[in-house]
């Protein structure tokens, strides 16, 4: 009989985890996965007190991650029914899904379960058939701790994300040496990170950039990407991203530094059960 269960720990659950980005088709989004997940609360699916699978919902009521073991005995539409119906008194309230289309398992469920759904983000892998042009070497420079207010303002100005958050975000990435910034007469017009992983997905680096809003449109993002894509190649890892669906200035400055999307990041809003 399958229990469900909270977790506690997510170490209890390594081995599956393995599992389950083992079975994705592409390297999977690193904000969504490694920044949200991690902070979303987990629950474990035991059979004989052991544990054969999980899921992971986020303080919205979405769930980010899905995974049945193909050893386990219960049948997984049944659970992932149970689930999405909001029957299961222990995960309680849930609203739908976010899964990406390199996720096909748990993106064949979601659709069986769905109300509707819509397009979140596109994902971004390098594209070594493309000629990619050739760009002006941007002047980028390593971010230290010193630098930490300007660039949680530039960032909570640029994309209004908040100050708290941003201010854990980047003291980290300054501490792995993974944020860079681009001044000009002492303001800074664009920052770029390159995430590397720590487990999972090693082979791999994920890009981001801010530029500010009177900057755009001025080329500067692609050039920012050239400079992270370089960075991560001289490194032996191949750049990934992903963007809004809404952001098409992105998407074009992504496409122009040679990055090809062939998945997406979906949202269910799953139907309630009776």
């Amino acid at each position: 009989m399958l229990e469900i269960k909270t977790l506690g720990s997510l170490s209890e659950i390594t081995e599956l985890k393995q599992q389950y980005f083992a079975l994705s088709t592409v390297p999977l989004d690193g904000m969504w996965h490694f920044g949200f997940v991690p902070m979303s609360a987990h629950f474990a699916f035991f059979e004989e007190s052991i544990p054969v699978g999980f899921c992971c919902i986020n303080g919205e009521g979405y769930m980010l991650q899905f995974y049945l073991s193909p050893r386990a005995k219960c049948q997984v539409t049944e659970l992932f029914t149970l689930i999405a119906e909001q029957k299961s008194d222990v995960i309680g309230e849930v609203q739908g899904a976010f899964v990406s289309t390199a996720e096909t398992a748990y993106l064949s469920l979601c659709l069986d379960s769905s109300s509707s759904f819509k397009i979140n983000a596109l994902m971004y892998q390098q594209n070594k058939q493309q000629q990619v042009g050739t760009f002006e070497p941007l002047e980028m420079a390593l971010a230290n701790q010193q630098q930490l207010s300007h660039f949680v303002s530039f960032a909570a100005d640029n994309i209004g994300a908040p100050e708290q958050w941003l201010s854990g975000y980047y003291a980290n990435l300054i501490q792995r040496q993974e944020l860079w910034g681009y001044w000009c007469e002492g303001k800074l017009l664009a920052t770029g990170e390159c995430r590397l992983f720590d487990e999972y997905q090693v082979g791999y680096a994920e890009l981001g950039m801010i530029v500010a809003e009177a900057e755009r449109g001025k080329g500067i993002a692609t050039r920012v990407l050239n400079h992270l894509i370089n960075h991560a190649s001289k490194q032996g890892l191949k750049p990934i991203c992903s963007t809004e669906s809404s952001n098409i200035g992105a998407q074009k400055a992504i496409s122009r530094a040679g990055l090809i999307s062939e998945n997406r990041i979906i949202q269910f809003e799953f139907t309630k059960g009776n």
